[in-house]
């Protein structure tokens, strides 16, 4: 998150979704920093960020696998898998292989792109993908065929999800397209090089011909969806680009412009063989399936189909 950024204890208990009374606990604690200003007391961004890391269960370390030729998993239990991405439902998922299978799952939280050249890198095992590719009008298989070339491996999809702009609440700067956002007067808030809605706001501007330099506040970036939101709720933004569920969660608006398919990608090694079959009986399961749609904002209908496999 940017350092400029800070929240209210409201803000925050509205974030945990649990009581003022319980950030007050924390703060008083010492396990949540704050910064007082006259009367109030602000949370810092970069603390509030640390805090949700070292609570996050199933965290992955921080990896320091060497590259190789072939994807490994040097340094890591056999039965230990590391999925990687972003989205809650990747949270679920881990618990639901949990709990048919002997593997036990670790997170990494990097964006598309990232988690793909690291699964090149033999870092992890199952990597989560939304790339839009401008020229083909298709999520996510472009990439793939070009960065794991010559390695078998099978995409399945995991869910699809609507994508589009933040806005303030009434979308006072009536913002509902790609070329709104060359406009002076608007300003956006970035997502990291790498992650997914990154890509899909840079393949959007090459489309239609709009380049970065004319995109105010191009250069200014956060770290996720949520951050993305809040920065357009506390007022650093007038617009950014992101998914649906966080719009909800900060009360801003959303102005959905893309329907992605949201996928996973696993390497066919004789290792993967058992880790395949059991991510199919996850996905086809009705627990599963349930709990993802509990959440709402999702569309599991092509969940668990097959959209490529080298053979």
């Amino acid at each position: 998150m940017s350092k400029e950024l800070s929240y209210t204890i409201e803000e925050v208990s509205k974030l945990l979704k649990v009581s003022k009374l319980t950030i007050y606990d924390l703060v008083k604690k010492g396990e949540l920093p704050v910064i007082r200003v006259g009367r109030q007391m602000r949370i810092d961004a970069n603390d509030f960020d640390q805090y949700i890391s070292s609570h996050k269960t199933n965290q992955s370390p921080s990896f320091q696998v060497p590259v190789a030729k072939l994807p490994s998993t040097v340094g890591k239990d056999p039965q230990s898998i590391v999925i990687s991405g972003q989205d809650l439902v990747l949270d679920i998922l881990g618990k639901h292989i949990e709990k048919v299978s002997t593997f036990k799952t670790l997170r990494s939280y990097n964006g598309s792109l990232n988690s793909l050249i690291s699964m090149y890198n033999g870092k992890c095992d199952i990597v989560s993908l939304h790339m839009f590719d401008g020229d083909t009008g298709e999520y996510n298989l472009p990439y793939v065929k070009k960065i794991l070339v010559s390695y078998p491996y099978i995409l399945i999809n995991l869910l699809s999800r609507k994508a589009g702009f933040y806005v303030k609440k009434g979308n006072p700067l009536n913002i509902t397209a790609w070329t709104d956002l060359s406009q002076k007067h608007v300003r956006i808030i970035n997502r990291e090089k790498g992650s997914g809605a990154r890509i899909l706001l840079d393949e959007q501007l090459r489309i239609n011909r709009i380049p970065s330099r004319n995109i105010k506040g191009y250069e200014n970036e956060e770290q996720s969806h949520l951050s993305v939101a809040l920065a357009v709720y506390n007022g650093g933004a007038d617009v950014g680009v992101g998914i649906e569920k966080p719009a909800k969660m900060v009360e801003i608006d959303f102005v959905p412009l893309i329907t992605e398919r949201y996928d996973l990608v696993i390497l066919k090694t004789s290792r993967n063989e058992q880790l395949i079959s059991v991510l199919k009986q996850v996905l086809s399961s009705e627990s599963f399936l349930s709990e993802v749609n509990s959440l709402g904002d999702y569309d599991t209908t092509q969940t668990g189909n097959i959209i490529y496999d080298t053979n």
